[in-house]
């Protein structure tokens, strides 16, 4: 049998978990499929693929640019006999959809959906694109139940619970992580609390800003480290500014865009995962296989990884005293963190695991054709 041809796409303009999975994606994939990656000629998607991978630009899918830019990949899905076409965003279902309908082989349509739904889908337009939709793979079980309830019968495509996958961390010994802290000037004999994720007030920074404050005016020594991609200048410079107020500068620093944030989560003590809505928290899994212990805001798909004094700590949705006692907790609780931590990675290996997760990805594709 010849291998299935798989379209992975992603015309998201941006740079996050998201996408980061699209690319993930494709590359595990291409070991057993034809793959072709099809993305924003402007996002910053295209430097992580190399010489050994298939990827295609397109303009952005705007109503002046959506007609000839399908008609761009119907051409595509044609000419490369293409069997599936996987979808991360939720913007470009009307895109591929068209697609579909301008090819001549009607390749199946998968979705990915990595956020959350929130309203019925029952007026005609999402009817039909539904309708057209052949699979939705749900990151979490809040997102599947979601989508039975507010996609109507008639229109529902199937769908199943696919969690995102994450591979095993690199081992470092504690002389790496040590010369790492001191490159990174991580302070001795101070609990290091992280943030990973774009820079944006959705995220909560500023929440983490305000528990560190909280917590140095009680003399605790405790010091905040953000990485990630501000999506606006502007909002950086608000969080700066509110550091510079609070006398923070020397105990929060900005570090900015990781490739590769593995080594980060070993330099702290705990990471935190601020959002109000956070579909699923992929940071988290990502900071659990590092051996970290993980706080999470107590809503959405966080709630599926962290049990609260189990596998992590819960805060208030956006309630900074509240995570600042969480944070003031696990510093006065090594026992439990260290067995907090064990228990998340073998959570993390049964129901996280990449391996697993792809494995599973793999056999679905083989399953709709």
């Amino acid at each position: 049998m010849s291998k299935l041809t798989i379209i992975e796409l992603c015309l998201s303009p941006d740079l996050g978990g998201l996408e980061l999975y699209m690319i993930n994606t494709a590359k595990i994939l291409k070991n057993e499929f034809n793959v072709i990656s099809v993305i924003n000629k402007d996002s910053k998607i295209a430097k992580y693929y190399d010489e050994t991978d298939s990827y295609i630009e397109l303009n952005k899918t705007s109503s002046f640019f959506i007609f000839s830019e399908a008609k761009k990949l119907a051409k595509l899905i044609d000419k490369k006999g293409v069997d599936i076409i996987h979808l991360h965003w939720t913007k470009d279902i009307p895109f591929v959809v068209l697609a579909k309908l301008l090819s001549k082989s009607k390749p199946k349509i998968v979705q990915t959906r990595h956020m959350t739904m929130t309203r019925f889908k029952d007026d005609f337009y999402h009817k039909f694109l539904y309708k057209n939709i052949d699979l939705i793979l749900a990151v979490t079980q809040q997102v599947k139940e979601q989508l039975e309830r507010f996609i109507p019968l008639g229109a529902r495509p199937e769908i199943e619970l696919l969690y995102a996958g994450v591979k095993n961390s690199e081992i470092l010994s504690d002389v790496e992580v040590d010369k790492l802290k001191q490159e990174f000037n991580f302070k001795k004999n101070c609990f290091n609390v992280g943030m990973v994720g774009r820079i944006n007030e959705p995220k909560g920074q500023y929440l983490l800003i305000e528990a560190i404050s909280i917590l140095r005016e009680k003399g605790v020594e405790v010091d905040g480290f953000f990485v990630g991609n501000p999506m606006e200048e502007s909002y950086l410079e608000k969080l700066k500014g509110i550091v510079k107020d609070k006398n923070l500068e020397d105990n929060i620093k900005f570090l900015g865009f990781m490739k590769n944030p593995h080594n980060f989560y070993k330099m702290c003590d705990v990471i935190v995962l601020a959002s109000k809505r956070e579909t699923f928290g992929l940071v988290l899994v990502e900071a659990i296989n590092s051996k970290t212990a993980v706080i999470g805001s107590n809503s959405g798909g966080v709630v599926e990884i962290i049990e609260d004094k189990k596998t992590g700590l819960l805060f208030d949705v956006e309630d900074s005293k509240s995570l600042a006692d969480k944070i003031e907790f696990m510093m006065n609780n090594p026992e439990l963190k260290e067995s907090m931590e064990k228990l998340a990675l073998k959570k993390s290996y049964e129901l996280f695991n990449e391996e697993k997760q792809f494995s599973k990805l793999k056999t679905i594709f083989k399953r709709l054709i």
